[in-house]
């Protein structure tokens, strides 16, 4: 005869069995791949947020040093337009009446390269290139090759 154990359960007692743990476990498993994406998504908009507000900061700081030199608080070189020469000009600030003015607290990190190395652009650049020429600052945007939730490049922003 064979011998058979059983295992009785008191009253109250309850427990998973084997087929019950491995459901869980898989279900599990498919809500934490569903949500990976999710998380990929939310960091790349985050991202995004961060660098349209960073370079707003940058071109407002641009064009307040521009409409400083329009009204003649400060000189600057004739070849410029009145636009800074370079983005630390912006943190660094210029002397206005024996004052320091600073346009720029600091240059801000690009969120999508991770560093501080922005493109730029001057009045005498053609609107289509991506070169810069290193007269003056007119515009920045992102050194990312990277693409947008919306389709367009970083770089084009």
């Amino acid at each position: 005869m064979p011998c058979r154990v059983q295992i009785e359960k008191k009253p109250g007692e309850s427990g998973l069995t084997l087929v019950e743990l491995i459901v869980t476990v898989a279900i599990l498993g498919i809500l934490a791949a569903a949500a990976v994406p999710v998380a990929q998504f939310q960091v790349k908009r985050q991202k995004e947020r961060e660098l349209r507000r960073d370079l707003w900061a940058m071109r407002d700081a641009i064009d307040h040093y521009k409409d400083a030199a329009d009204k003649g608080a400060f000189q600057t070189k004739v070849d410029s337009q009145n636009y800074p020469p370079d983005l630390e000009t912006l943190v660094n600030g210029v002397d206005v009446q024996g004052k320091k003015v600073k346009f720029l607290r600091k240059i801000p990190v690009d969120p999508m390269t991770g560093n501080t190395d922005w493109g730029m652009r001057s009045m005498q650049d053609d609107p289509s290139s991506d070169s810069y020429g290193g007269q003056s600052v007119f515009d920045v945007h992102s050194k990312s090759t990277g693409t947008a939730l919306d389709g367009t490049k970083y770089s084009d922003w």
